[in-house]
């Protein structure tokens, strides 16, 4: 039995919350695919939700009660977990986006690919998989970042 992870990015969790594609894909593919999250990428979602929200004259409450809802879905992964690589992760992407070190410090430590819209990811030594693609990954076409149990 084959079993893939994939770390997803806080872009890819408020597409989950505001879309249907991302949500179906998480969904469908959810048996075979564990989901993870660092808890910075869900705090940084729930920090832009609010303002995607009001943007579009909608009541921001039932996008952060979804939200917290993926987390059934997605684990979280945890500050304490992920802060060992922090300089490695520093490394290869802090000159592009510092913020998004939690990110990759979670693929490595998972060893697995990260799905993002983020093109700061490219060239950070850790797969990457965006939303028109990341089917092929999770069907199991891709198997770069697969564990076999």
């Amino acid at each position: 039995m084959t079993t893939r992870r994939i770390v997803l990015d806080a872009n890819i969790l408020i597409r989950a919350v505001l879309g249907t594609r991302v949500r179906e894909l998480i969904e469908e593919y959810g048996e075979d695919t564990s989901f993870f999250s660092p808890d910075l990428a869900f705090a940084e979602a729930a920090r832009h939700l609010p303002t995607i929200a009001g943007k579009r004259g909608a009541d921001p409450a039932p996008l952060l009660d979804s939200l917290d809802r993926l987390r059934v879905v997605v684990e979280a992964v945890p500050i304490e977990v992920i802060a060992p690589l922090e300089p490695v992760a520093m490394a290869r992407i802090g000159a592009r986006d510092p913020m998004d070190w939690p990110m990759v410090a979670a693929a490595l430590t998972l060893d697995c690919p990260i799905w993002t819209e983020d093109r700061d990811f490219f060239g950070a030594g850790v797969a990457t998989w965006t939303s028109d693609l990341v089917e092929i990954y999770l069907r199991g076409d891709g198997e770069a970042g697969a564990v076999t149990n």
